[in-house]
C-alpha cells in the first residue's frame, strides 16, 4: 500500500536531551564543586522536563520515551511461508524492522512448509520477496545479517517428525544464535490446520519454554466462521497457551490511521464535545475493494463479505469511533471500552430492510470486461455466497442512543477506498434563503484508512461573489504530505507489538465473541433468503443498499 521513499530517520528514534556531561568531562578538574553542581541540577532539570513533557502526551505508552522499541533475542517461526501472505506482506515486514535497526543482530526466522528445501533455498524466496515488495530500501549489509538466521524445516502438520526436527533446530539455533529460547508461532495457514500445529507445539514441548522465556502464538483471521467454532478454536488455543501469549492478528488494527482515530478523539478537544448523538447524524464506515476474488476461491466462497470483513476489520472500527475515553492506553483498558461498545450494538428490527447483500455479475472494471462471482474459476454456479454486505447497526447506550452506524463492504466495486464518515447534523437554523443553501450537505469529518491516508473535513463555505451563496468545501490532512518519513506497514507494527509481548492493538478473545453475537443473526437470516442480490462490476453495490439509507432519508458518501 505504501509506495517506496527515500529513506527517512526511523519514526522511533531516540529524543535525546541537551546532555551537559561531556561539557563536564571536557573541563575536567577546572570544574569546582560548585560549578559542577550546578551543571548537574541543570542536567537534571533537563531531563525531568523533558520526562514530563513526554508524559503529558495520553497517547504515549508509558514504557516508551522515545526510545526504539527494539526486539530483544527471538525466533519467529513461519508457519506457511509459501502463502501470498508471506510472499507479500509477512517476509517484506521482517526485512523493514530489520532494516530500521528494531529486530536484535541474533533474530532468526524459521519457515516450516511442505516443499523439498534446503535453508539456502528459503533464503532465496525471502529474498526475492523482499526485492519485490518491501517498504525501505534495499541494504546489502542487512540483508546479509538477517539471512544469517534464516532456516528452513520441510514437513507437513500432521508430520511427528518434522516437528520433532523443527525442535531439535530451535534448540540449536539458541545455542549459535543467542535466543534463549523466546520463540513466536506464526500461523499463516488455513484455518482448519490451527488445531493440528497447535497440538504439535504441545507434543514437542515448543508452547512452554523455560522460566525466563516466552512462547507466542499469532493466529490470522478468520477467528472461527461463527460463535459456536470460535469458542472451539478459543478452547484448543487456551488449553496450550496463557490469552497473554495468543495474539490475534487484525492487520487493519495496525494501521497508522486507524490508530490515529484514538489520536483524533482524545488528543483534542475540538473533537470530542461534539462526538456524541446530540451532532452526530449518523456513522459510515466503508471497506470497499475494486477487486474480485482472485485466486481465493476456496477461501472465500462459503465466507462472504460480511465473515471476511464485517465480523472483524469494521466492527473494530466501529468499536475505536464510538468507544468512551480509556483510563489509559494499555491493552487491558481499550478492550474495555471496545467490548463495552461491542455489547451494546443493536440489530435493525427488520433484517430484510436493515441489510443488504449482493453478488457482482459481469461488468466493466477499469475499462476492461470483467466475469461475474459465479464465472469464477473455483465457484459453484448456484453459490449463494455474498460479495457485498451492508448493515445497519446502533449502539445502544447514552453517547449514541438513536445514531445509526452504516457499515458496507464489497468487492468489484467502483474504486478501492477504506474511510470511516462521522456525518453531523444540519445546523438548526440557518439564516439564509433556500435558494442560497440549495447545494449545502451535512458537515463531515472523514478518516481515510487507504488509499489515501488522512483526515477530511467537509464544511460550508461561501462562494466568492456578490451573492451570499454557500456550499461544501474540504480541509484536507494527507499523511504523505504532513510527516516527512514513510509510515510503516501494518504488519510492520503488528510483528515487532509480537515479538516485543505488546497486545493494545490485537482483539482479545472476548471481542471475537461479541462480534460473531452481532453477526451470526445476520448469517441465519441471509441464509434463509436465497441467492444474493445481482450489481454490476464496477458499480456502487445493489440497489438494496441504497434502499436502506433512503428509507432513512439518507445517502451513501460518494467515494
Amino acid at each position: 500500500m505504501t509506495e517506496q521513499q527515500e529513506p527517512q530517520a526511523p519514526a522511533d528514534d531516540a529524543l535525546q536531551a541537551p546532555d551537559s556531561s561531556g561539557v563536564a568531562q571536557e573541563a575536567g578538574d577546572e570544574l569546582t564543586n560548585a560549578e559542577r553542581a550546578i551543571l548537574a541540577a541543570a542536567q537534571a532539570a533537563t531531563t525531568a522536563t523533558t520526562e514530563l513533557t513526554m508524559a503529558a502526551n495520553p497517547l504515549r505508552d508509558p514504557r516508551d520515551r522515545r526510545l526504539p522499541r527494539v526486539a530483544g533475542p527471538c525466533v519467529l517461526v513461519l508457519f506457511g511461508v509459501t502463502g501470498d501472505l508471506a510472499k507479500r506482506k509477512l517476509l517484506p515486514a521482517i526485512y523493514d524492522l530489520g532494516n530500521r535497526g528494531l529486530l536484535p543482530p541474533g533474530f532468526s526466522l524459521v519457515g516450516f512448509a511442505r516443499r523439498d528445501w534446503a535453508h539456502e533455498d528459503f533464503a532465496q524466496v525471502t529474498y526475492e520477496a523482499v526485492k519485490e515488495h518491501a517498504r525501505t530500501p534495499f541494504r546489502e549489509e542487512v540483508w546479509k545479517q538477517l539471512s544469517e538466521g534464516i532456516h528452513f524445516c520441510p514437513g507437513e502438520f500432521g508430520d511427528d517428525g518434522a516437528f520433532d526436527v523443527l525442535a531439535m533446530m530451535l534448540r540449536e539455533i539458541d545455542e549459535t544464535r543467542g535466543t534463549g529460547g523466546n520463540y513466536a508461532f506464526y500461523l499463516s495457514v488455513p484455518p482448519k490446520f490451527f488445531p493440528l500445529v497447535i497440538e504439535q507445539l504441545k507434543r514437542t514441548n515448543l508452547a512452554k519454554g523455560p522460566d525466563g522465556s516466552w512462547r507466542r502464538v499469532v493466529i490470522e483471521k478468520p477467528f472461527g466462521h461463527d460463535l459456536k467454532s470460535a469458542q472451539e478454536l478459543n478452547a484448543i488455543t487456551s488449553a496450550v497457551f496463557p490469552e497473554s501469549s495468543v495474539f490475534r492478528i487484525d492487520h487493519y488494527l495496525g494501521k497508522e490511521t486507524v490508530q490515529n482515530i484514538l489520536a483524533l478523539r482524545f488528543a483534542n478537544t475540538l473533537y470530542e464535545p461534539i462526538w456524541n448523538r446530540g451532532y452526530v447524524d449518523h456513522v459510515q464506515i466503508t471497506m470497499a475493494e475494486d477487486i474480485g476474488i482472485g485466486g481465493r476461491a476456496g477461501y472465500y466462497d462459503g465466507i462472504g463479505a460480511a465473515r471476511d470483513v464485517i465480523q472483524n476489520h469494521l466492527l473494530q472500527l466501529l468499536a475505536l469511533v464510538a468507544m468512551e475515553d480509556p483510563t489509559s492506553f494499555d491493552a487491558d483498558a481499550l478492550r474495555r471500552e471496545k467490548e463495552k461498545v461491542l455489547r451494546a450494538v443493536k440489530l435493525p428490527a427488520d433484517l430484510a430492510t436493515g441489510t443488504a447483500r449482493g453478488q457482482y455479475v459481469r461488468g466493466w472494471q477499469g475499462g476492461e470486461p470483467v466475469v461475474g462471482y459465479l464465472e469464477e474459476q473455483g465457484i459453484s454456479s448456484d453459490s449463494a455466497t455474498e460479495t457485498y454486505a451492508a448493515v445497519k447497526l446502533e449502539v445502544a447506550n447514552r453517547r449514541w442512543a438513536g445514531v445509526p452506524f452504516y457499515l458496507r463492504t464489497g468487492k468489484r466495486l467502483s474504486r478501492r477506498m477504506t474511510e470511516v464518515a462521522i456525518v453531523f447534523q444540519r445546523a438548526p437554523h440557518l439564516p439564509f434563503s433556500k435558494d442560497d443553501t440549495e447545494i449545502l450537505g451535512h458537515n463531515a469529518l472523514v478518516i481515510r484508512v487507504q488509499p489515501d491516508e488522512g483526515i477530511t473535513v467537509r464544511f460550508g463555505s461561501k462562494v466568492p461573489g456578490t451573492a451570499m451563496e454557500v456550499r461544501d468545501v474540504n480541509m484536507d490532512f494527507a499523511y504523505g504530505e504532513s510527516f516527512m518519513e514513510s509510515s510503516p506497514e501494518a504488519y510492520e507494527r503488528l510483528l515487532l507489538d509480537v515479538l516485543i509481548g505488546d497486545p493494545p492493538l490485537f482483539p482479545h478473545q472476548r471481542e471475537v465473541e461479541l462480534s460473531w453475537n452481532i453477526l451470526d443473526p445476520i448469517e441465519e437470516f441471509w441464509a434463509s433468503q436465497g441467492q444474493p442480490e445481482g450489481y454490476a462490476s464496477g458499480s456502487w453495490g445493489p440497489a438494496s443498499a441504497d434502499a436502506m439509507l433512503a428509507r432513512d432519508g439518507r445517502a451513501w458518501r460518494r467515494l
